[in-house]
């Protein structure tokens, strides 16, 4: 199958800038849905994010599928983004990761919730993902289309949704807000952990929180470009 090759380098790039910004490491991933086929999506092979190269990117179908030839390896987690794929037409990106700030969140069961308008993207507050009620004797891992659905499921419409004991995904627009979103859903987490180790925390309400984002929205590629620059250095 041809791949939009400016998409495909967008979707490297933004692989290399998750990592530089400490959202992943040798693990996590970033998928894209495929604007030549709305029912398939793109995403590395099993790669660091750090190495991932043009040619290291597949074409799934929403079954989580290959459709690309001769791929090597895919991620096992692959069906996280085949199902929020299948289940939300809305959704362009999807970042799934293992942020050190927003790990605590899940296991407490606290929503992460915007403390300043950077974050307002997480509108009422993430929602959250019990593996427990779908799989009680799973690795905590997502690795078929069961467990993704159910994930999909807890997603819902929210723009973020932390797994319990294993991390977090966002999801976006387009590659660059999934980017945003997944940056600041973690710093978003070091400040509320910090607001909330000093006292009662006052949060953005729904109408903050929705303006804010929308403003937001209009400066990403001022980030991204910036973000970009670095990692391209």
């Amino acid at each position: 199958m041809d791949l939009n090759k400016e998409l495909v380098d967008r979707l490297v790039i933004a692989n290399h800038i998750l990592y530089d910004q400490g959202v992943v490491d040798g693990l996590g991933h970033i998928s894209v849905r495929n604007d030549l086929d709305p029912h398939s999506f793109l995403l590395s092979c099993n790669r660091a994010p750090a190495l991932v190269s043009d040619k290291d990117i597949v074409c799934y179908d929403l079954d989580g599928n290959s459709i690309s030839v001769n791929p090597e390896r895919p991620y096992l987690e692959r069906f996280i983004h085949s199902e929020i794929y299948r289940s939300r037409p809305d959704v362009i990106a999807v970042v799934h990761h293992h942020s050190a700030s927003v790990i605590p969140f899940g296991i407490t069961n606290i929503a992460l919730k915007p403390v300043y308008h950077m974050a307002g993207f997480l509108g009422k507050g993430s929602a959250f993902f019990e593996i427990r009620d779908s799989d009680p004797e799973s690795d905590m891992l997502i690795r078929d289309v069961y467990l993704g659905e159910a994930l999909a499921k807890s997603l819902g419409k929210n723009n973020c949704v932390l797994m319990r004991g294993h991390g977090a995904t966002v999801v976006g627009n387009s590659i660059e807000q999934v980017v945003y979103r997944a940056i600041y859903a973690e710093m978003n987490a070091k400040l509320q952990m910090q607001a909330m180790n000093m006292g009662e925390v006052t949060y953005l309400n729904n109408i903050e929180a929705d303006k804010a984002s929308a403003a937001n929205d209009g400066q990403i590629l001022r980030s991204w470009n910036l973000w970009k620059k670095k990692v391209e250095s």
